[in-house]
């Protein structure tokens, strides 16, 4: 047993029954998280599949320079929500549940070693406006084929996010500076 989890094991034990209860709490959250590690299964599913579906295509029939770059875009979709999986469930973990003792480990990723709630939020923010710009982008390559409504309303979605994004950026960056 290493020093820290020595350490941890006196904090922990020396808390009162209803402190310890509502401490232990914070593992109601496993069960959330290995429902995303699920989902994320799914999304990998989909990106084989979508894929198959691109080489099908590009075998059987002449598929234009549009329809490619609208399938590579679903395929770039598909990766961004899985990093933003990865963001929650990883981040998720190690600020809400339990650290993950990862320090030194070659695999360890770079945002990890700095995270905390505000970051992740930050990280969520900019992820989702990630994936917004995708599905705008899509859009707006078939924009012939939508109604002028829904441009701009996507569009004003989109403005949404970045607009909360940095408001949210903004804030962690006040309570960073009052801390």
């Amino acid at each position: 047993m290493s020093v820290t989890e020595d350490t941890s094991k006196i904090k922990t034990s020396k808390l009162r029954p209803l402190p310890r209860w509502i401490f232990m709490s914070r593992w109601l959250q496993a069960p959330l998280y290995i429902g995303l590690i699920g989902a994320q299964g799914l999304y990998v599913w989909e990106f084989w599949r979508e894929l198959a579906h691109l080489f099908e295509q590009m075998v059987v029939s002449d598929v234009t320079e549009v329809e490619l770059m609208l399938i590579v875009l679903g395929l770039i979709d598909v990766v961004m929500i899985s990093n933003l999986l990865v963001m929650v469930i990883v981040g998720g973990w190690e600020t809400f549940v339990s650290r993950l003792a990862l320090e030194n480990h070659p695999d360890q990723p770079e945002w990890l070693s700095h995270v905390n709630a505000g970051v992740l939020k930050v990280k969520l923010a900019t992820a989702i406006i990630g994936i917004s710009s995708i599905h705008l982008l899509k859009t707006f390559i078939n924009a012939e084929q939508y109604d002028t409504k829904l441009l701009l309303w996507q569009t004003l979605i989109h403005l949404t996010f970045v607009v909360s994004a940095l408001a949210i950026a903004y804030t962690e960056r006040i309570m960073k500076d009052v801390h």
